[in-house]
């Protein structure tokens, strides 16, 4: 299994906003194409006093091949709809996580 992760760094004058919007719209956005299994919302307690708080979205995908053509297809548009929304409010970084048996 593979994992896309992506973590937000929202202004906690937004935060409250930013988590709904990211709930009842973005998630189910990025579900609806069918390519990402499930998925996990998780905050991160050990936070830095930066003026934010930090999100982390967590995106399954069965197959390398589904990961990819999700980025291909759908990644860039969708960010930039978080991007037209809350420009200058946050900021984030991707990355790909492969799942190992223990």
């Amino acid at each position: 299994m593979y994992l896309q992760n992506v973590t937000f760094n929202i202004d906690t004058q937004a935060e409250v906003e930013f988590l709904s919007w990211m709930k009842s719209q973005h998630i189910p956005e990025i579900m609806a194409t069918g390519l990402p299994t499930n998925f996990k919302v998780l905050k991160l307690l050990t936070e830095v006093h930066n003026g934010g708080a930090t999100y982390s979205f967590q995106y399954a995908f069965e197959t390398k091949q589904h990961y990819d053509i999700y980025e291909a297809i759908h990644f860039d548009e969708l960010i930039a709809k978080v991007d037209a929304r809350y420009r200058g409010k946050y900021v984030f970084f991707a990355s790909l996580l492969q799942e190992i048996d223990a």
